[in-house]
């Protein structure tokens, strides 16, 4: 049986030889070969948590739990320090200015030295609130800062224990100073958990 005269090329093609026409298309590179086109996949996110929209890698959307909370606290503690802060002052200014109580450089010594702890407790209140308000947007930087407020904030906790006498005054000292050290803890182990990590280093678009 003969396929015809090779020359004509309407002649019938031998069999296992490419036709005339378009070539077939190769799919892209990166694409399924079978049954058109689909989407690459997605490039994984952050451990423990999906990609985001867009092929983004993924981050945690909402603020972790133990931020929230942790932020809960340091509003508390400035509402608390303001207010220690306000008084102490009140206090300062009515030793400086009474005349019946002690000689005029006790009190005027007693007044300085309350003024500074006064100035000191609205420092670190002002300070907790800026810190709070930027759990929000803030990067590694504010998590860093948490750090170094929660172990000052420990240490003044920690002071609550030394130098107070009487068995009253003892007892008092040692409430505040282990509620004030379950805060810090709090707060130290809300600064370094890995959650709170991936939520101030997340990317921002």
């Amino acid at each position: 049986m003969s396929f015809g005269d090779p020359n004509n090329p309407y002649g019938q093609q031998p069999q296992g030889q490419p036709g005339y026409g378009y070539p077939q298309q190769q799919p892209p590179q990166g694409y399924p070969a079978q049954g058109g086109y689909a989407y690459p996949q997605q490039p994984q996110g952050y451990p423990g948590y999906p990609a985001g929209p867009g092929g983004y890698a993924g981050a945690p959307m909402q603020m972790p739990g133990l931020l929230k909370t942790a932020r809960v606290f340091l509003f508390i503690i400035a509402g608390l320090q303001l207010i220690v802060g306000v008084l102490a002052l009140l206090g300062a200014a009515f030793l400086s200015s009474s005349d019946g109580i002690g000689s005029g450089s006790t009190a005027n010594v007693a007044a300085g030295a309350i003024a500074v702890v006064a100035i000191i407790s609205i420092a670190f209140a002002i300070w907790a609130i800026v810190l709070g308000a930027k759990f929000g947007k803030g990067g590694n930087g504010t998590r860093v800062t948490l750090i170094v407020y929660s172990v000052l904030y420990l240490l003044l906790s920690l002071s609550n224990f030394t130098g107070m006498a009487g068995a009253e005054a003892t007892a008092g000292s040692a409430v505040g100073g282990v509620i004030g050290l379950a805060v810090g803890v709090l707060l130290l182990v809300a600064a370094v958990n890995k959650d709170s990590v991936a939520w101030f280093n997340r990317p921002r678009y």
